[in-house]
C-alpha cells in the first residue's frame, strides 16, 4: 500500500489509533500508539521518540530517534472495534540526523537483502513456527502444564487449545498473511501454524506479527502462548524450521534439471556456506541458554552439521519439490531469534558460499540421529554449539556475523548474552535443590 492507500483506509474504517512498530536487538516487538489524526505528519516525516529507553539501542546523550512507518505493513488488528479500532505499521529507525540507524534489526537485513539484489537474486524465506498454549492461573501467571495429551497432526479437537489456534489463524489471514497450514505438533500442547513463503523481509515482518498475534489471541482466550524453545523436560522442544531460495526473475536458481539431484551449483554452494557457518551464526539462531536444551541429541533435535536431500536428522534439508518449489531446509533456528537478525545471517552465510564457490560435503542420506560418535567422525559430521557460552565464543570469532550485523548490534548483542549466561551460570536451579539438598 501507499501513504495515501493507508490513509484512505484508515477513514473507510474508522480507524482511531495507529500503533507504529519496531523490533529491539532481542527481537522483542515494540510500539508507539498514536491518534489516526496524526498519522498523516507521521508518514511524512517520521515521530520521534526516545532511543536510549531501548535495550541496546543508543546512550542517553544520542537519545532523540525517529521512526518512519513502511506503508506496505498495514494492517488492522482484528481484535479491536469501536472507538478503539486500530491499526499497525512496522516503522524503520532512524537517527537524529535522520539517517538509518545501524542498530536497527530491519536495516540490517535490509542491506543483505540489497547485496543479494546486486549479484542478481531476489531471496525468500518460509518458516515453521512451534509454539505451546499453557493454562493460566487465577491471577493470570502462565502454569507449565499440559493441556492435552495431543500429538502430531491430531485430528479430534483435544481442548480448547483447537479453538485457540483457529482463532490465530483467522486473525493472521485477516491481517495479511497467507496461513498455508495448522496444525498441533508432536508435544503435547504444542502447534504449529505455517505461512506462505515471500520474499524475506516481509517473512521477516510477517515472523514478528505471528508472535504478536498468537500472543494477544492466546490471551484472549485465557490461555499464555510460549516459543520458549524447551518448557517442558522430556518432550520436543519448538523450533522455527526456516526454508529458503534465491530467485533470478521468474526462474528459480536452485533448480539445474540436469544438477546432482536437480540441484544447481548455486543451490550447491548456498548450502556450502551454510555448513561452514553454521557454528558461527548459531548465537543469532537460536539466542537463549534455553535454546541449547532443545539442541541436544534426541528429540529429533537438528545438531548435526551435514545435509541431505533424503532425511531430517540433518541440520540442512533439501525438501523433495523442484522447479519453483527448490528449496533448502535450515532446521536449527528456534522462534525466540530476532527474526530479522537470524535470516540476515542465515542468507549473508548462504550468499559468501556462493561468492566463494563453497562446495558443500557429501550428502548424508542415512540417519544420523542413529549413528554413534565413531560414525559421525567417519563422515565428518561435527555437531551446533552445545551451550549459549559456546555460541557465544564462536561467534564472537566470525567475521562473517559481525560485518552482517554490523559493529553496533555485534558488540550490544555478545555483551547481553555474556550477561545472560553469567546470570544462569549463578543461579540454583531446582535440579540442584533435588540432587544435591537431601544428600550433601
Amino acid at each position: 500500500m501507499t501513504k495515501e492507500e493507508v490513509l484512505k483506509v484508515v477513514e473507510s474504517e474508522g480507524i482511531k489509533f495507529i500503533r507504529l512498530q519496531f523490533t529491539d536487538i532481542n527481537g522483542i516487538l515494540k510500539n508507539v500508539e498514536i491518534p489516526a489524526d496524526e498519522l498523516p505528519q507521521v508518514l511524512d516525516r517520521g515521530i520521534m521518540f526516545d532511543g536510549s529507553s531501548i535495550d541496546g539501542f543508543v546512550r542517553i546523550h544520542e537519545s532523540d530517534m525517529y521512526l518512519y512507518p513502511d506503508p506496505s505493513t498495514f494492517a488492522i488488528l482484528p481484535w479491536s472495534q469501536g472507538e478503539k479500532k486500530s491499526a499497525r505499521l512496522i516503522c524503520d529507525v532512524y537517527t537524529g540526523e535522520r539517517k538509518p540507524f545501524d542498530g536497527d534489526p530491519r536495516y540490517r537485513l535490509k542491506l543483505v537483502v540489497e547485496r543479494a539484489e546486486e549479484m542478481g537474486f531476489t531471496a525468500f524465506a518460509g518458516p515453521e513456527p512451534e509454539f505451546f498454549l499453557l493454562p493460566r492461573a487465577e491471577d493470570q501467571a502462565p502454569l507449565l502444564e499440559f493441556m492435552d495429551e495431543g500429538g502430531y497432526f491430531d485430528l479430534l479437537p483435544v481442548d480448547r487449545g483447537e479453538e485457540t489456534r483457529k482463532d490465530i489463524v483467522l486473525a493472521l489471514e485477516k491481517m495479511g498473511l497467507d496461513v498455508e497450514t495448522s496444525h498441533h505438533e508432536v508435544a503435547p500442547s504444542q502447534h504449529e501454524i505455517d505461512f506462505r513463503y515471500d520474499n524475506i523481509l516481509r517473512t521477516a515482518d510477517n515472523i514478528q506479527t505471528f508472535k504478536f498475534v498468537v500472543k494477544t489471541v492466546a490471551l484472549m482466550h485465557g490461555l499464555h502462548a510460549t516459543f520458549m524453545p524447551k518448557p517442558f523436560f522430556g518432550v520436543n522442544g519448538s523450533g522455527m524450521h526456516t526454508h529458503m531460495s534465491l530467485f533470478r526473475g521468474e526462474e528459480n536458481a536452485f533448480y539445474d534439471p540436469d544438477g546432482p539431484q536437480q540441484l544447481s551449483e548455486n543451490c550447491l554452494y548456498f548450502i556450502g556456506g551454510i555448513i561452514k557457518h553454521a557454528k558461527e551464526i548459531t548465537l543469532i539462531t537460536n539466542p537463549t541458554v534455553n535454546s541449547y536444551k532443545r539442541l541436544v541429541p534426541g528429540y529429533e533435535a537438528p545438531v548435526n552439521i551435514a545435509w541431505s536431500a533424503k532425511n531430517r536428522s540433518a541440520l540442512v534439508r533439501v525438501p523433495a519439490a523442484r522447479g519453483k518449489g527448490t528449496r533448502i531446509e535450515y532446521r536449527s533456528p528456534d522462534p525466540t531469534c530476532n527474526a530479522y537478525l537470524a535470516l540476515a545471517v542465515m542468507l549473508a552465510a548462504g550468499l559468501e558460499g556462493i561468492e566463494k564457490k563453497i562446495m558443500p560435503p557429501n550428502p548424508v542420506d542415512a540417519n544420523i540421529f542413529e549413528m554413534d560418535e565413531l560414525e559421525k567422525a567417519q563422515h565428518n559430521i561435527e555437531s551446533l554449539p552445545g551451550s549459549l557460552k559456546e555460541a557465544i565464543e564462536i561467534a564472537r570469532e566470525s567475521e562473517l556475523v559481525r560485518k552482517t550485523l554490523g559493529d553496533h548490534i555485534f558488540e550490544k548483542f555478545i555483551e547481553m548474552k555474556e550477561k545472560e549466561w553469567k546470570a544462569f551460570s549463578i543461579a540454583v536451579t531446582d535440579w540442584e535443590v533435588a540432587r544435591y539438598l537431601a544428600i550433601l
